[in-house]
């Protein structure tokens, strides 16, 4: 009898984005894969995918029908593995698989970044840490991505058989590298740039949390030392109207690029001087681990998961959220010294590539998937 694996997120773009390489690793060892999530994405390595209606949102009555489905999903199939990921998606999935894990199945549970930090508003306590608190008790393996969250899951005594730190979902250093100088300036006539133009690239969703504002004020204090200073923001959301307003009342609407979604950052990040980031709270962010993969120094906001990205003086800084002086300082420090450019860069690009590439993070979860499966089948697998 084949050997089955649910993977289970709230929706199904969430495994194209960032894990078709443990899909595929699951294929190779004649897995057979299936899929539960919102929506009708065709996605590779999958035998079986359920189109469940999960809603972002814990108040969404559409959660029921969600669990409802899932539940049947769940017990129809004789799973071995069980994997959920994002906040909704493992908390139904969870629940749903309550039954089926007391039959031997397990469950493992991805935190993408707990809602709950340091700095989070106190509404994030009170309503995510008693869910994924007592949630963790149904939960054989519990996954966090960086080490706050997983200094919180043992500190805090979360009931999950095994607690686990893998460094993210990696990426993908063979398609994210840096250019020679020729590929760059090519680049740059195709976008419109100039060869003297200082790019600095920051992708993200317009919203509070990413607080591009941050951005844009640091900007307009460098508008006179640095004026082919430009900033590149990819990216679509309900506070870009604001962000575009704001640049004109500075007085550097000419100086922000507002490129929209892009399908196309891989082309466009290494054609870069710098990134730059301003969000308020990161679980561990692939925009980062791109830029780094990339040879760019970074220059971001204090987070969690900038903090473990990010080593100060060695492959960017990490700034306070509130101080747009510093965030200024470093940029015109990066503009003016290229130098700096060059060896934070190469530093970055080493550090992603020892700890943080797509290779290392599939040795890293299948190394946690053998053990289960050793416990459970006596089986011993090398990792590939």
């Amino acid at each position: 009898m084949v050997n089955k694996v649910l993977f289970c997120a709230t929706v199904d773009y969430h495994f194209k984005a960032f894990h078709l390489p443990i899909l595929k690793w699951f294929k190779e060892k004649g897995w057979e894969v299936h899929i539960a999530a919102s929506g009708e994405m065709e996605l590779p390595y999958v035998d079986k995918k359920y189109n469940i209606p999960i809603q972002r949102s814990p108040f969404q009555t559409k959660n029921i029908t969600a669990f409802q489905e899932l539940k049947e999903v769940i017990n129809k199939n004789d799973y071995k593995i069980i994997h959920c990921h994002t906040p909704m998606g493992g908390v139904l999935t969870r629940l749903a698989a309550k039954q089926t894990r007391k039959n031997g199945t397990k469950v493992f549970y991805t935190a993408h970044g707990f809602h709950f930090c340091k700095g989070s508003p106190v509404m994030n306590w009170l309503l995510y840490y008693p869910i994924e608190k007592g949630l963790a008790r149904f939960t054989d393996c519990l996954i966090t991505i960086n080490e706050e969250d997983y200094n919180l899951a043992i500190s805090h005594r979360f009931r999950a058989i095994e607690i686990e730190h893998v460094h993210g979902v990696g990426v993908d250093t063979t398609r994210f590298r840096p250019i020679d100088n020729e590929d760059r300036l090519k680049r740059r006539e195709r976008f419109g740039y100039k060869d003297d133009d200082f790019l600095m690239f920051y992708a993200a969703e317009f919203n509070k949390n990413k607080n591009q504002q941050f951005l844009i004020r640091a900007l307009a204090k460098i508008k006179d030392s640095i004026p082919n200073a430009r900033l590149l923001l990819a990216g679509e959301g309900l506070h870009q109207d604001s962000c575009k307003k704001l640049a004109a009342e500075l007085g550097v609407n000419h100086m922000v690029d507002f490129l929209g979604y892009r399908n196309d950052i891989v082309t466009i990040l290494p054609m870069c001087d710098i990134a730059v980031a301003s969000s308020l709270r990161e679980g561990l962010p692939v925009n980062i681990m791109e830029a780094m993969a990339c040879g760019l120094p970074v220059v971001a906001t204090v987070n969690r998961g900038h903090n473990e990205l990010i080593v100060n003086q060695f492959n960017g800084w990490t700034i306070d959220p509130d101080n747009t002086n510093d965030m200024a300082e470093k940029i015109v420090l990066l503009a003016t010294e290229e130098h700096l450019i060059t060896s934070l860069g190469k530093n970055g690009r080493d550090r992603v590539e020892r700890t943080y590439s797509v290779n290392t993070i599939v040795i890293e979860k299948s190394r946690l998937y053998e053990r289960f499966i050793e416990e459970m089948e006596g089986i011993r697998w090398v990792a590939q």
